[in-house]
C-alpha cells in the first residue's frame, strides 16, 4: 500500500507542479499583456500631451503676430495723433496771433474813428465845398475804414 500512496502523492506533486506552472504562465501572461497595455497607454497619453503641447506652441506662435499687429498699429496710432497734435499747436499759435492782429487793427480802426470824427466837426465848419474836396481826398475818411474787420475762416487759405 506504501507503494500506492507513494504513486498518488507523486502523481499529486507532478499535478501540482504542473499546475502551478500553468499558473505562473498564466501570470506571466497576465503581466506582459497588462505591460504592453502600460506602454500602449504611456505611448497615447505621450502623444496626446505632444498634441495637446503642439497645440498651444501654435496658440503662442498667433498670439504673438496678434501682439506684433496690435503694436504695429499703436505706433502708428500714436504717431497719427502726435502729427495732429503739432498741427493743432500750430493752428493754436496762428490763431493767437491772427487774433493779436485783428485786436490791433480794430483799435487802429478806432483811433482813425475817433481822429474822423475830431476831423468832421473841423470839417464842418469850413465851407461845404471845401469840406467835400477834404473828404474825397482824405484816405481816413473813407467809408470802408469805418467798419471794423472780422475774422472769417475762408479768408485765409492754406
Amino acid at each position: 500500500m506504501a507503494s500506492s500512496s507513494g504513486n498518488s502523492s507523486g502523481s499529486s506533486q507532478l499535478h501540482n507542479s504542473g499546475s502551478e506552472e500553468d499558473v505562473q504562465n498564466l501570470m506571466d501572461q497576465r503581466k506582459r499583456k497588462r505591460m504592453q497595455s502600460n506602454r500602449e497607454s504611456a505611448r497615447r497619453s505621450r502623444q496626446k500631451k505632444q498634441q495637446h503641447l503642439d497645440k498651444l506652441m501654435s496658440q503662442v506662435t498667433e498670439l504673438k503676430r496678434d501682439n506684433s499687429q496690435i503694436l504695429t498699429s499703436i505706433n502708428i496710432t500714436t504717431q497719427h495723433y502726435l502729427n495732429v497734435e503739432a498741427e493743432n499747436s500750430i493752428l493754436r499759435a496762428q490763431m493767437v496771433e491772427l487774433n493779436q492782429r485783428l485786436e490791433s487793427l480794430n483799435e487802429i480802426l478806432n483811433y482813425i474813428n475817433t481822429t474822423n470824427s475830431v476831423l468832421e466837426t473841423e470839417d464842418l465848419q469850413t465851407s461845404a465845398a471845401a469840406a467835400a474836396a477834404d473828404n474825397f481826398m482824405n484816405p481816413l475818411s473813407l467809408i470802408y475804414l469805418n467798419h471794423p474787420i472780422m475774422a472769417s475762416p475762408d479768408f485765409f487759405q492754406y
